[in-house]
């Protein structure tokens, strides 16, 4: 008989299931959550304590090329974050970029077990899964650039819509990947020529398609492979004035297929410029609100430093002018590109207020909080170590308008937070960062405490400053063995790479590995990742229940 523990006392708040704050036993046996155990081999007793599943993250930024090469372009951030080493502890640093032990330390000290790599060019994707495979405690996946992906454009010119399928189903199945990330589609391949794309209908340098083309391709791909999270998607436009209306525009073009916007406050300006920067979180919120096809993460922007890395390379180029910060780009192979700029949110720059204040108009006004989920795009929008302060500021009207004093007075009058009385409540707080991203990655054994699901549980001392609460558990368990007791890291294990792997829809073309060979610096048959080189695995077949 393996290990087993019950849970008792404790307020539990597991809206999957419909249980919003009753008293509630839990019962674990070897790492799952079981309807009962006769004797249990261990008692937590969290009477007056909040219990919920294990948090879970959909967007965030902890492992790749660019990351690491993030890393090493900031060691000014190692200064930051230092994690001593104990026994069975590793030591770690970092705040905006953390090395991999800090980071899984960071996640578990807030009781998130489960986060998504948001963004990985196909080439680089080796060497995400050895620095996820070092990063402990926390079960991650990993998105797969393709919004700009050469062998992509090529079949999408030539109208060979089943080579896109094949190629896509080749390249999750090849790097153990979960799902298709597109970032600025089309124009990060026109940045190769200094250039960026206007708006959804504009060609693209060489290879004659558009965005619009782009977007309908993969997300068709999306569907016909039965793959359970939406396509991942960074619109065109990202962080200028007046972007909401391409980011409506996409949308809508996007009616019938599945869709999860990223970052959303990112893409809700308003504004001819920057002296007219203005938010536009209503309208896009009131279309997300009647359009159930669409998930969104909210990138909030939390106020200090922030490191900014994204495939986007144009913006990066404009968020250097912007700012005169050191700066970083690069093209990737026939696949993306890579931008690193590092940033410092102002409360009273106006411009950085305002997309504070979007984030915040953003939760509050997307009525579904199914279909909402935490995020600050990590590291791009603030680090995620403050997820926290940002729950604060959801559940708690009288800090908001306490900030509303110290931030730049335009965002009393060029948004509409300061009239939103609406709290979340602990239910809600829930769904955002637990049940409602595990439904929106189809991860059906996470993100709630149902018989069967992974025991991974984070219990909270129920506090009234709501940023304290959250950022102090009592304890997280993960696969049911406690690895945070009173807020301290009492051990380690290694966590799972959760991995998709597409229906059979037929071998490549032969010239296709030719191809690759005269473009790529890599040889073909080192390109795919054998699963015996992931030693803690989950695949899960496209379609089917998890």
């Amino acid at each position: 008989m393996g290990s087993s523990l019950k849970i008792v006392g404790g307020e539990v708040y597991d809206p999957a299931n419909g249980i919003n704050g009753a008293v509630k036993e839990i019962y674990v046996q070897d790492g799952k959550i079981v309807e009962a155990c006769r004797e249990p081999s261990g008692v937590i007793d969290a009477t007056n304590l909040v219990v919920m599943p294990g948090g879970v993250d959909i967007h965030t930024h902890i492992a790749s090329s660019a990351v690491n090469a993030a890393r090493g372009f900031r060691p000014e951030d190692h200064r930051h974050g230092l994690i001593a080493k104990k026994p069975g502890i590793r030591s770690g640093v970092g705040f905006t970029v953390p090395s991999t032990f800090a980071t899984g330390y960071l996640y578990t000290k807030m009781g998130y077990t489960t986060v998504m790599e948001a963004a990985n060019a196909p080439i680089g994707v080796r060497h995400t899964h050895e620095e996820l495979i070092d990063t402990p405690i926390l079960d991650k996946g990993l998105y797969i650039l393709m919004g700009n992906n050469e062998f992509i454009l090529k079949y999408l010119k030539a109208g060979e819509m089943e080579k896109v399928k094949r190629y896509v189903a080749w390249l999750i199945r090849s790097l153990k990947g979960y799902g298709i990330k597109l970032v600025n589609p089309g124009g990060v391949e026109q940045w190769k020529y200094g250039k960026d794309v206007e708006g959804l209908d504009d060609k693209v340098y060489y290879f004659d398609v558009t965005p619009r083309q782009i977007l309908k391709a993969l997300a068709w791909t999306n569907e016909s492979l039965g793959l359970p999270h939406p396509i991942h998607l960074h619109a065109n436009r990202l962080g200028i004035p007046n972007n909401y209306l391409t980011t409506l525009e996409t949308m809508h073009a996007l009616e019938g297929f599945r869709l999860h916007m990223a970052h959303i406050q990112f893409h809700s300006y308003g504004g001819e410029n920057w002296g007219g920067f203005c938010s536009k979180a209503a309208e896009v919120a009131e279309y997300i609100n009647t359009h159930p096809h669409i998930t969104t993460d909210i990138g909030q922007v939390v106020f200090g430093d922030a490191t900014t890395i994204t495939a986007d390379g144009p913006w990066q180029y404009r968020l250097y002018k912007l700012s005169k910060n050191k700066w970083y780009n690069q093209d990737v192979e026939v696949e993306t590109g890579c931008g690193i700029v590092p940033y410092v949110y102002r409360e009273k720059n106006y411009v950085n207020a305002i997309q504070w204040a979007i984030g915040l108009e953003l939760f509050l006004l997307i009525q579904d909080p199914w279909r909402v989920s935490l995020s600050t795009d990590h590291p791009n929008g603030g680090a995620f170590i403050f997820y926290p302060w940002v729950i604060k500021l959801l559940m708690d009207k009288e800090f908001r308008s306490e900030m509303l004093k110290r931030v730049h007075k335009r965002v009393l009058s060029d948004t509409t937070l300061p009239n939103l009385d609406r709290e979340y409540t602990l239910s809600e707080i829930a769904i955002i960062t637990r049940a409602g991203p595990a439904r929106a990655l189809g991860l059906t054994r996470k993100g709630h405490l149902g018989v069967g699901a992974d025991a991974d549980i984070t219990i909270y001392l129920k506090d009234s400053d709501r940023e304290q609460m959250f950022e102090h558990p009592i304890y997280v368990l993960k696969d049911g063995v406690v690895v945070l007791r009173e807020g301290e890291l009492v051990g380690s294990r290694d966590g799972k790479l959760l991995f998709v792997v597409p229906p059979d829809v037929g071998e490549m073309d032969p010239e296709f590995k030719t191809e690759f060979e005269n473009f790529y610096t890599i040889e073909y048959e080192n390109f795919p990742i054998d699963a015996e080189d992931i030693p803690n695995r989950e695949a899960i077949p496209a379609g089917a229940s998890r």
